[in-house]
This record gives structure tokens, sequence and C-alpha cells, in this order.
């Protein structure tokens, strides 16, 4: 892949040498003085001028946004959404054909018409050499911006649609991550994790080298070099409560051939500016089915994940002086917490654990959002796959990390492959939360009749 990459992007840069040799004489010719701005230059590349004049302007513009400022990018945005949306009179022409005549010829040009012109403009860019990265980054500075100017964020769904096609599961290639990985890889593999971090070289080892861990990778054929998402995988001989043994780099190792289960216990995400398109479904399938044929004895297939919401909605609840969850017996427990010392003390664990797991219970099974959605954004994904919440641990991560985001609660969701169709489909047609047994014993009183969604 890499050298067919090689020959194209050289090929590429040939085609844009030729073209800016064709820009600089068009510009003598012209009599112009001076370079033309960025605006000025992409309603240049929609004129639709030829591939080597293309690709060369494609080049230039996206040169000359990478040495923008912050405020400039702003100003190109700007641009983006007010210059370069649909054309409203061609759109109000086509509306008119269409509804005199309904014809086929006029039902596309109807389509064509309602689309706006960035996205065109995207399209053109991406001629470029390495220009699809750039996009990606682009995003992100989008994405950045958004955060004070909503007014963007038509060209950001516009980014968002474009890169659901671009990146689709067809052109998406799974790679195995080990030791033998190009250094440049693995050095984004320390950089990108996102739940666990890996704090050096002989931890990056640990979790990719060992016999009883693997790590995949997404990769798409136009970032040849920069992983999309990653999952890492520990072997174990049954459903681990807690991530301390399973990072711990002085563990026994055990044999693959006698492993029965398979956790995915940390999946982050690489690239923000491809916030939306979903990678992580795919993966945790496609890994399952990788895995399985190469050791046929694994036959559980389970995360051990993070609850990133359960901390904040935690102390909210504590705050809120009527939770429908805590009560005053539980409130005086919880009151422990504000100890730092206390995951260092066998009874404040003991004590808070009971609580903790009835209360993530409701979390979890009972509280919604406004939009009648669960709280969790892990819980949600992982249910969305299909997979059912199969166990709460109390203390699954009493890192400062994980205190600080959940009071040192982890779960784990669990992926039977027969029923994984039936768990999707019940999460989304009905906002079925499909749980085990005894995630559903934990929840207390007139809450447990909420909950009666049965396992899988």
């Amino acid at each position: 892949m890499s050298s067919n990459t090689s020959f194209f992007g050289d090929l590429l840069g040939s085609i844009a040498e030729r073209g800016r040799a064709l820009l600089e004489r068009s510009s003598r010719v012209s009599g112009a003085t001076k370079a033309a701005t960025l605006v000025e230059r992409c309603e240049e590349l929609l004129s639709g001028k030829g591939e080597a004049s293309g690709v060369a302007l494609a080049t230039d513009i996206l040169d000359r946004y990478g040495r923008m400022k912050t405020g400039e990018r702003i100003a190109f945005f700007e641009a983006l959404a007010q210059t370069f949306g649909v054309d409203r009179a061609r759109l109000a022409a086509a509306i008119e054909a269409y509804g005199r005549t309904e014809s086929d010829a006029a039902a596309a040009e109807l389509h064509a018409a309602s689309e706006p012109r960035r996205l065109e403009l995207f399209r053109r860019f991406n001629m470029a050499q390495g220009a699809t990265l750039s996009l990606v980054r682009m995003r992100e500075n989008l994405m950045d911006a958004l955060v004070h100017r909503r007014d963007l964020s038509a060209v950001d769904r516009d980014f968002g649609h474009l890169f659901s096609t671009w990146f689709n599961r067809g052109f998406l290639v799974l790679r195995r991550i080990d030791w033998a990985t190009p250094a440049n890889v693995l050095e984004k593999i320390i950089r990108y994790e996102a739940v666990h971090e890996i704090r050096d070289w002989n931890d990056l080892r640990a979790r990719v080298d060992s016999p009883d861990r693997h790590c995949y990778a997404f990769f798409h054929p136009a970032l040849v070099d920069e992983p999309l998402i990653f999952v890492e995988v520990a072997l174990e001989k049954e459903i681990p409560g807690a991530i301390a043994p399973i990072l711990d780099q002085q563990r026994q190792h055990l044999d693959p051939a006698k492993a029965t289960t398979a956790v995915f216990y940390s999946i982050s995400n690489c690239q923000r500016g491809l916030s939306g398109v979903s990678f992580g479904n795919f993966l945790i399938k496609q890994v399952v089915e990788e895995i399985s044929r190469e050791l046929p004895n694994l036959t559980t297939f389970v995360t051990l994940s993070p609850a990133p919401a359960f901390g904040k909605w935690l102390e909210a609840e504590r705050a809120s002086g009527s939770s429908a969850v805590l009560s005053a017996a539980d409130l005086e427990t919880l009151k422990l917490l504000d100890d730092p010392e206390w995951p260092q003390k066998d009874e404040a664990r003991d004590t808070i654990t009971p609580v903790l797991q009835a209360t993530a219970a409701y979390y979890f099974l009972v509280a919604r959002s406004a939009k009648g959605r669960p709280l969790d954004p892990v819980a949600r994904f992982h249910l969305g796959n299909g997979a059912r919440l199969e166990r709460i641990n109390a203390m699954g991560d009493l890192s400062a990390k994980g205190i600080a985001q959940a009071a040192g609660l982890m779960v784990n969701y669990r992926y039977v492959l027969t029923d994984i169709e039936k768990n999707h489909e019940a999460f989304l047609g009905k906002g079925d939360v499909v749980a085990s047994s005894a995630v559903k014993k934990l929840l207390r009183g007139e809450h447990s009749a909420r909950a009666l969604v049965p396992a899988s």
C-alpha cells in the first residue's frame, strides 16, 4: 500500500508542479500584480480549470490556509458559510422546473442545486497531495471555532457528511499493532491513547508485544500512517473487574491457548476531525472475528469500560437536596468520598461499594437525558452496538483519573454474537437498556420495576 501511495503522491506532485507553472504564466499574461485572496482562489478552483491547474490551485489554497492564524481561519470559515453555500437562484430555478415537468432530468438538477457549493470545493481541495489529512485538521480548527461561533455549524455538517462517505467502512483497513509496527505509528498510539495513559515505551511494549495482549487499529488508504481508531485487548480466563491487574507490567502472562475471555479495555479515537464518523462498532465486530479465527478457544467478549459522566452526575445528585436515588443514609455514606485517602482504606471501600453499585445501576438503567437517552456516552456507544450491560465494578479504577471521573467505577459490556442485532434494535428502536440480571438486582425499591428488559 505504501509503494502505491508513494507512486500516486509523486504523480500528483508532478501534476501540481506543471499546474503552478500554468498559473504563474496565466498571472503574467493577465498582468496580475499580486496574489489572489484565498476566497478568490476557491472561486477559481470551482470554475473548473484543467486537472493540472486544479491540483496546483488546491495545493496553493491548502498551503495558504496552513499558514493562517486563528482569526484569519475564522474569516475563511465565514466565507465558506456565507459565500459557498447553496446557489439560491439556481435552486429556485430547479424547484420551478421540477414543479413544471417532474422529469428525471429536472429531479437530478434539483438534487445538484440543493448541494452547498462548499461540498464540491472540499472535493476539489482533495485533489492535492495529502489533502485528506489537511481537511481533517481543518475541521478540527472549525470545531474549536464552533465553541463560540454556532453560526458556522452548517460548514461542520458538510464536513461530517463528506467524511462519512470518504471514510466508509469499505475503505478501512484493519491492522494488528505490534512491536514490529513502524515507530512513527507506535508513537501515535502512545499520543492518541485516551483511556489509560501509556507512560513510556516499556508500557507500550507490554500492551502490544505480550502474548496475552493484542492491539488493532483501523487505517484509511489516504492516511497511511495515521490510525483512525484503535482497541487494546487483554486475553483472560474470566471477566475482569479492575483495570490495574490488566495494566500491570509485572503480571504473570497467560498462555493465549488457555484464555477464554477477550477484554476490550481501551478504545481510542485518534482523529478529532472525524467526530461523528462511526468506526468503533465496525472495529469491535471485525476484531472479534479476527481474534476468534486465531484463538477459537475464546468464548466470551467483554469490555472493561470507564463511566466518564458518572462522577459529575453523582456530585450533582449529592448536591441537589432532592435526589431521586440517594437516601439520607446514602448521602451520609458518600461523604467518605470527600476524604482524599478513601481508596487506601479497606473499611471505606467496603462501606462505599454497595451504595455506589446501587446508584450506578440507577444511573445506567433508569436515569435519562432530556432526549430520553442514557446519560453515559460510553454506555450509548456499546449499547448502540448491541452489547449488554453485564456487570458494575465499584472499585474498578482507583487511579487518580478513575476516582475523579467516576469515583473509581468501571463497567463490563458483553458482546454475545448471536444477540448483537437484537440488542441493537432494542436500544435504538425502543431505548431499552439490555442488562444482565446481576445488574438489575442492584436496583432498589420502586426503581427495580423500571428495568424489566430481559437479559439476552
